[in-house]
């Protein structure tokens, strides 16, 4: 049965010279028009691209009459019946600018109103007016390809697991809310008066009760949920591929994925991967880097000068290794030239930011001495002893910090980064991607007066008899990093109730709150639990990396601001009375 007169035979983006002298029906929008003194031009644009039309006059006009004085207005939506035909004047910058259709009927499907903003590639309209009229926005010919490449990426990936035997289950969304990590998104019960249910933040619980049942090998692409403060890389309902294998240790996890995103990468990007990526402590990452996500793509290295710094002369270093901590040096390549005595006041206030009481630096001179606060006590020996240890040079700029191992890891780490940034150090066309393992299993809160887990309870220590102190204990927790962006975190499981128990006791959570918060988990791993590992991915952090982007609003279709707000959508917005009265909940003063 034909379909009305309206509906397209071909796409506006993927005509060819191949269908030249063929009749065909393109559906799009006006995208820009031209009147050529009796003939008129015009682009019409859908998602795979424009291609010219020529009206000469002769053409059915359906909807609407220039005679009358109506005119195509941009982002007016139309039906075009012509034939194609060979431009007189190709485009060589549209896959379709070899050809035009000259129109023999056009149909206006939908008028327009003028946009807030012209529908083109590259916008300088502004965030809010963009995320305001976001439907517009993904008009755009870059949003339409961002949009359709995460498409092609995440499918890349879910058909590389579902060839490695590996199962899509989907998890609950309304479940349970837990006392660990970041806040949870409350849903109200109607039919339990005062209970709430809680959006996931990730399906983890969900996930380790799939490998009791005996799924084996589990994945999804899980939208999970945060009530966390946002920046450029975060927002409060994001979605990641959430992973799980039973009888496996860590390299089969890191194997799996390694595969996984090396067909990803040439499916999608045409991209060839190493076929391992390169394996750090968290220990020797902090220690070298100062940041558990290293950006490997460039050296400048932090040091530690201590054993040097004990007989330096300079007061401030011997004091802060004698008091137990210790006296860190990055060394700049080239950092002398690089950073001016005005540029330098900038590093200072940058290190102030990170904790910092201040910032010792030196320029090397050519015979001792040379430039910084610290010059007077590195002349001679002093300073030459420094050089040889750090390998540094004349050019070169040293900068310290001294005090607890942390700081010194925090200051020197970030100003690394910056650098980094300033002196563009780091390979643009690099994929460094790198496991980050043996995390902190715990970490001590001032604010709470307890544990806290590093990255949540349920991942296994390193030592299953757990015999050394909480502080001391490390995790089989793991991270992958790519150009010093965290793409996601996974771990070996506790798979042993007793252990479970332990490990919350340490987190001071008590045997009640236990039963409470997780007793169905408790109860499954008493029926035999394998041994089992996984990971997630922030699907969203990925791609917009693979776009090279440093922000992910622009490859999620309708994002939030940084106050989690839809501006398009006006939410979060009250609700009425009776919706309230529906679920319970009176608003605190009515």
């Amino acid at each position: 049965m034909a379909g009305p007169a309206w509906q397209r035979s071909h796409r506006v983006g993927t005509l060819t010279e191949a269908e030249v002298g063929q009749r065909v029906v393109l559906n799009g929008w006006v995208a820009k028009r031209r009147n050529m003194g009796g003939i008129y031009f015009l682009d019409l644009r859908d998602r795979f691209g424009l291609a010219q039309v020529v009206l000469t006059g002769k053409e059915e006009r359906v909807g609407w009459s220039m005679e009358e004085g109506e005119i195509l207005a941009p982002e007016d939506v139309l039906s075009v019946t012509g034939t194609v035909q060979v431009r007189e004047q190709p485009n060589p910058e549209l896959p379709s600018g070899q050809i035009e259709v000259i129109a023999e009927r056009v149909e206006v499907l939908s008028r327009a109103t003028l946009p807030p903003f012209e529908i083109e590639a590259e916008s300088d309209a502004n965030v809010e007016l963009r995320l305001r009229y976001r439907y517009l926005d993904l008009r755009r010919p870059d949003m339409l390809q961002k949009m359709a490449f995460r498409s092609r990426f995440i499918g890349a990936m879910r058909n590389a697991f579902l060839r490695r035997d590996f199962l899509e289950i989907e998890t609950p969304i309304l479940t349970k809310a837990t006392p660990e990590g970041a806040r949870d998104y409350l849903v109200p019960s109607r039919v339990h008066p005062g209970e709430f249910y809680a959006l996931p933040q990730s399906p983890q619980i969900f996930k380790q009760i799939l490998m009791v049942s005996g799924m084996d090998r589990y994945f999804q692409v899980a939208r999970c949920f945060r009530d966390e403060d946002l920046r450029a890389d975060r927002q409060p309902e994001f979605t990641q591929l959430d992973m799980e294998m039973s009888f496996v240790e860590e390299e089969d996890v890191f194997a799996a994925w390694e595969g996984v995103l090396q067909e990803t990468f040439r499916e999608a990007m045409q991209v060839e991967l190493p076929s391992t990526f390169p394996r750090m402590t968290w220990e020797e990452a902090m220690e070298r880097f100062g940041i558990d996500k290293p950006d490997t793509r460039f050296g400048v290295e932090l040091q530690n000068v201590s054993e040097w710094a004990q007989s330096c002369g300079f007061g401030v270093f011997e004091g802060a290794v004698q008091a137990g901590g210790r006296v860190m040096a990055l060394c700049v390549p080239a950092g002398a030239a690089a950073y001016s005595r005005g540029a330098m006041k900038g590093l200072e206030k940058r290190a102030k930011e990170f904790g910092a009481k201040g910032l010792a630096w030196w320029k090397p001179g050519e015979s001792g001495g040379g430039a910084g606060p610290v010059a007077k006590f590195l002349d001679g020996a002093v300073g030459q002893s420094l050089l040889e240890s750090v390998g540094g040079a004349e050019g070169d700029l040293l900068l310290f910090a001294a005090g607890p191992k942390e700081d010194c890891w925090r200051v020197l780490g970030e100003l690394r980064l910056g650098i980094g940034r300033d002196m563009q150090l780091a390979d643009q066309e690099a994929w460094n991607f790198l496991w980050v393992t043996h995390f902190p299993m715990f970490e001590w809160s001032e604010e709470d007066g307890r544990y806290t887990s590093s990255h949540h309870p349920f991942t296994a220590p390193q030592d299953w008899a757990m015999t050394s102190e909480p502080a001391e204990m490390a995790s089989r927790a793991y991270d992958l990093v790519l150009n010093g962006w965290e793409l996601g975190s996974g771990s070996v499981r506790i798979h042993r109730q007793d252990v479970q128990k332990r490990v919350f006791e340490l987190l001071g959570i008590s045997p009640q709150e236990q039963a409470e918060k997780f007793g169905f988990l408790l109860e499954a791993l008493s029926f035999g639990a394998p041994p089992h590992a996984g990971f997630a991915v922030g699907l969203d952090r990925l791609v917009a990396l693979s776009c090279g982007l440093d922000s992910i609003r622009d490859v999620v279709a309708f994002p939030k601001t940084l106050q989690a707000v839809d501006l398009m959508c006006q939410a979060p917005s009250p609700v009425q009375p009776d919706q309230l009265e529906d679920v319970h909940i009176a608003l605190r003063g009515e």
